[in-house]
C-alpha cells in the first residue's frame, strides 16, 4: 500500500472575512497573512503536489491539519473543491484531521465547522469505539493499515498554537488499539501536533502537545507503526520506543504550500510504502523544484 502525506496546506480565502469577523484572534492571523505568510505560502505548490500524487499512483492520501488559515467557511469550501476536483479521489481513499488553524476561533470550534464540512472523510469503520457524539478518533481500515485520525486542534489565545488530545480521545484510542481488526494491521496515526515536544516547558505550552506524555503511554501497546504529523513546517523523522523493543516512526511533513530555500522546509509531501505483511518498506519525501511543477526525492533527517 502506498500512502501520500500532505500537511499544512494553508489555503487562503478571505471570502466572508468582513471586518467584524476579524476583531478576534483572526486579527493577528490576518496580519500575519498580510505582511508575512502570504509571501511564502503559495497555493500553486499545493496544486502541483496533487498532480504529482496522481502521477505516482498513490493508494491513499492523508492530510495532517491546517488545511485553512482562519477557519472561515470560504476557506473550507476552497479546500473541499481541492479535494474533489484536484485530488479527485473518493472519500474512502482520503483521511484528514484538523490543525490549530482549522479551529482558529471558539466559534469555529463550537460549531464543529471542520467536522461538518468534511464529514465524508471522517466516517469511522469502528464508530462504536468513539465516544458518543464525537468524531475523533476515527478509524479507516485500509489494506494492511489501520489509519487512526486524532484531533489535537483547539482554539487558543492569540500567538498560542499548542494542542491537546484530551481524556476522551485517549480513552477511545486505547479501545481502538485493542480491537482485533486494528491489532492485525499496522497503525498509521494522524495528528497535527508532533508527539515530540519542544525542549522547554514554555515552548510546549505555546506550541506543543500538552498531553504528549499521556499519549505516549497509550501507544506503548504498539509493536510498530507510523505517527504522521505536521505543524512544524519542516521534514522531521523521529522514533518513539514502544513495549517489547519496538518503535513507532514519527514523521512530519513540511507545509505543502511553503516556498523556502532549504530541502528541509521547501513545499512537498511524503510517501510511505507498506507491504502486505504490514512492514514499513520505505519512507520518502518529495520536494517541489524551482519550476513550481516538478518534484525530486530528498532524504528525511535520520531518525532521532
Amino acid at each position: 500500500m502506498r500512502i501520500a502525506h500532505l500537511s499544512d496546506l494553508h489555503l487562503l480565502s478571505l471570502a466572508g472575512a468582513v471586518p467584524f469577523r476579524l476583531f478576534n484572534k483572526r486579527l493577528t492571523g490576518y496580519l500575519n497573512l498580510r505582511f508575512h505568510r502570504k509571501s511564502v505560502h503559495k497555493p500553486f505548490a499545493v496544486h502541483a503536489a496533487a498532480q504529482e500524487i496522481k502521477r505516482l499512483g498513490i493508494d491513499h492520501v492523508t492530510i495532517t491539519g491546517d488545511l485553512s488559515n482562519l477557519a472561515l467557511e470560504g476557506e473550507f469550501e476552497l479546500v473541499r473543491r481541492f479535494l474533489d476536483d484536484e485530488l479527485g479521489l473518493p472519500p474512502d481513499r482520503v483521511s484528514i484531521i484538523p490543525g490549530n488553524h482549522d479551529a482558529y476561533t471558539s466559534g469555529s470550534h463550537r460549531t464543529r465547522r471542520f467536522a461538518t464540512t468534511f464529514a465524508r472523510y471522517l466516517q469511522s469503520d469502528l464508530p462504536e469505539l468513539t465516544a458518543p457524539g464525537e468524531v475523533f478518533p476515527y478509524v479507516h481500515l485500509r489494506g494492511p493499515t489501520a489509519i487512526i485520525g486524532i484531533s489535537t486542534a483547539l482554539p487558543r489565545l492569540p500567538l498560542v498554537a499548542s494542542g491537546r488530545i484530551g481524556r476522551e480521545q485517549l480513552a477511545a484510542l486505547e479501545r481502538i488499539l485493542a480491537h482485533p481488526d486494528v491489532r492485525a494491521r499496522t497503525a498509521v496515526i494522524l495528528q497535527h501536533h508532533p508527539i515530540h515536544n519542544p525542549a522547554t516547558r514554555a515552548r510546549t505550552v505555546l506550541e506543543g502537545l500538552t498531553d504528549a506524555d499521556e499519549e505516549a503511554e497509550v501507544l506503548q501497546r504498539l509493536r510498530r507503526g507510523l505517527l504522521l504529523h505536521g505543524h512544524l513546517h519542516r521534514r522531521v523523522h523521529r522514533t518513539l520506543a514502544t513495549a517489547g523493543g519496538g518503535h513507532l516512526d514519527a514523521v512530519g511533513a513540511t507545509s505543502a504550500s511553503l516556498l523556502h530555500a532549504s530541502d528541509e522546509r521547501m513545499a512537498g509531501f511524503n510517501v510511505y510504502d507498506i507491504g502486505n505483511d504490514g512492514r514499513i518498506e520505505s519512507i520518502v519525501s518529495h520536494r517541489l523544484e524551482a519550476d513550481g511543477t516538478t518534484f525530486r526525492e530528498v532524504g528525511l533527517p535520520k531518525p532521532s
